[in-house]
């Protein structure tokens, strides 16, 4: 099975950049991770760094493919970032971060993901929006109870308060698709932070696809769109996307 990956990180109008990601791929399973770092004083690069490095080296250890092992991972990362925690200066002891991850089991071609926090995971076939994780985040709470739309999630004042995020001594529960996906060609995977998704609506997602060549191209005009739209002092962008199969069959517009 082909997999194209794409990666793309800036820091945008901040300082330093607090986002990270990676992957690890096999002939048998694959993982991706992104991850949106949140401190003062650097806690917010250590973070995210630190859950990326420890779901990749848990995932290389043992490759399995599940959603239990997903849960798995990213509690491990959890602990991780609380060992760090304890490393670093009193400043930076209430760093937090975010995690995204995708796996996919390349025997069986099925795939399987899950989050915590308000970094996303897309799916998208015939470029359309197949599935998006949802938020934890006080907003999308507030949208799921009925009390506002969507666009709370993009324009609201307290947008990134979050409910849930790695870093805490609380148990976590993150959100982990319960059965795999099997996957066709033409199938295509966006993990991104909310410094991405918040300037790129999924109809432009899904437009600007269709006009894409490949998984790195697709990237650039997601990035284009952010940089039309952000302000001077825009926060760190991330994505990383993973196309399946043939190009040619990602950016083929299937009718509703």
């Amino acid at each position: 099975m082909n997999l194209d990956i794409a990666v793309l990180s800036k820091q945008g109008g901040r300082s330093h950049n607090e986002d990270a990601c990676g992957y690890w791929t096999s002939a048998t399973g694959c993982c991706w991770v992104v991850s949106d770092g949140a401190g003062g004083h650097g806690g917010g690069d250590v973070a995210s760094k630190t859950v990326v490095s420890s779901i990749l080296r848990d995932f290389a250890d043992s490759p399995a493919v599940s959603s239990a092992r997903i849960a798995e991972l990213i509690r491990r990362a959890n602990g991780a970032v609380l060992r760090e925690q304890q490393s670093q200066q009193q400043s930076a002891r209430n760093m937090r971060a975010t995690a995204a991850v995708l796996l996919v089991d390349q025997a069986s071609d099925v795939a399987l993901w899950g989050n915590l926090g308000d970094t996303r995971i897309y799916g998208f076939r015939g470029c359309r929006v197949l599935f998006q994780s949802r938020d934890h985040s006080v907003m999308q709470s507030m949208v799921d109870a009925g009390f506002g739309d969507a666009a709370m999630l993009r324009h609201h004042p307290q947008r990134s308060v979050l409910l849930a995020a790695l870093g805490t001594p609380d148990e976590i529960h993150p959100a982990v698709v319960e059965s795999p996906m099997a996957l066709r060609d033409g199938d295509v995977f966006l993990l991104c932070t909310d410094g991405l998704w918040e300037y790129v609506e999924e109809a432009t997602m899904e437009r600007l696809l269709a006009g894409s060549s490949t998984a790195e191209t697709w990237l650039a005009a997601l990035e284009a769109e952010v940089l039309a739209h952000a302000k001077r002092d825009h926060d760190n962008y991330t994505a990383l996307t993973v196309w399946v199969g043939d190009p040619a069959d990602a950016t083929r517009i299937i009718s509703a």
